[in-house]
């Protein structure tokens, strides 16, 4: 039997990965959880249709979401993630011995839950002791905090369902409230590529720029995202990108990672000038 697992990147775009078999899939109180064995890239996590990790590449999204803050603020020690059930970005950010506490919030228990069953290789640090995990709706878990964090990383579902309130500009607000005076936040940011993603990516930056007074766009490929061309925001008060970039204190640190370093740091920040262009009219 010839079994595919196919996302719908556009409305005349397709994107389809063998599969071996279905391992998991259920319908939570908010989303639609599903794991497939592949054959290309190991065991696959799909939420309402859409890839949010594989095996294979998984690396590539969270190398990315983490260390490029984690090498511009040095001094990091109380994260907010916001998101992230399936245990990834806690796995990296459990590697900087700096980091006293890390809040978790994901709103749906049950992708905890399913991902420590089919990722342990993902989820080995959410026992961490520096971990509390708080299963409730970020928006108003955020709304609650003042000066708190050195560090939000908002690494959400796509802008619809259960992770739409995370691109409001409400949501933006609250994050800069409840960052201290140096504080980073990084969010995913949707791809450039296809219309809807775009529109989206356009609409999260407008509003996150009219927040931070520095706001940046960065860049990753990531083969199962929709047209392999995916980007992350970098919003901060005060610290910039590049500039604030301290290469010999993150390479001193000995992290070993699969895709960042911090010369591709310096160059992820450079973009197409089709995104460029998008970008600037989002914020006229």
């Amino acid at each position: 039997m010839d079994l595919w697992f196919t996302e719908n990147h556009s409305e005349s775009v397709r994107f389809s990965i063998r599969v071996d078999k279905q391992l998991y899939s259920e319908q939570s109180e908010y989303q639609r959880i599903d794991v497939f064995q592949s054959m290309e890239f190991g065991r696959l996590l799909a939420l309402d249709g859409y890839v949010m990790i594989t095996q294979k590449d998984e690396f590539i999204y969270h190398d990315m979401i983490v260390h490029v803050p984690m090498a511009v603020k040095k001094d990091v020690k109380n994260v907010l993630v916001i998101g992230a059930g399936d245990g990834g970005t806690v796995r990296e950010l459990c590697r900087y011995k700096t980091i006293e506490h890390i809040d978790l919030v994901e709103i749906d228990e049950k992708v905890i839950d399913v991902c420590r069953e089919f990722f342990p290789e993902m989820t080995v640090s959410m026992d961490d002791p520096r971990l509390d995990i708080h299963c409730t709706d970020g928006l108003r878990f955020v709304r609650r905090k003042k000066a708190e964090y050195d560090l939000i990383i908002v690494d959400s579902t796509d802008p619809f369902g259960p992770g739409e309130g995370l691109f409001t500009r409400e949501f933006y607000g609250n994050c800069y409230n409840a960052l201290k005076n140096d504080g980073v936040l990084v969010n995913q940011h949707e791809s450039p590529f296809y219309e809807n993603d775009a529109k989206a990516m356009c609409r999260a930056h407008e509003r996150i720029n009219s927040v931070f007074p520095v706001c940046a766009v960065y860049q990753a490929h990531i083969p199962t995202y929709a047209s392999g061309h995916w980007l992350f925001g970098f919003a901060s008060k005060g610290l910039h990108p590049i500039n604030d970039l301290d290469e010999e204190y993150w390479n001193n640190l000995g992290i070993k990672t699969k895709y960042y370093n911090t010369e591709l740091h310096k160059g992820c920040f450079a973009l197409p000038n089709y995104v460029k262009e998008m970008l600037s009219g989002a914020v006229q």
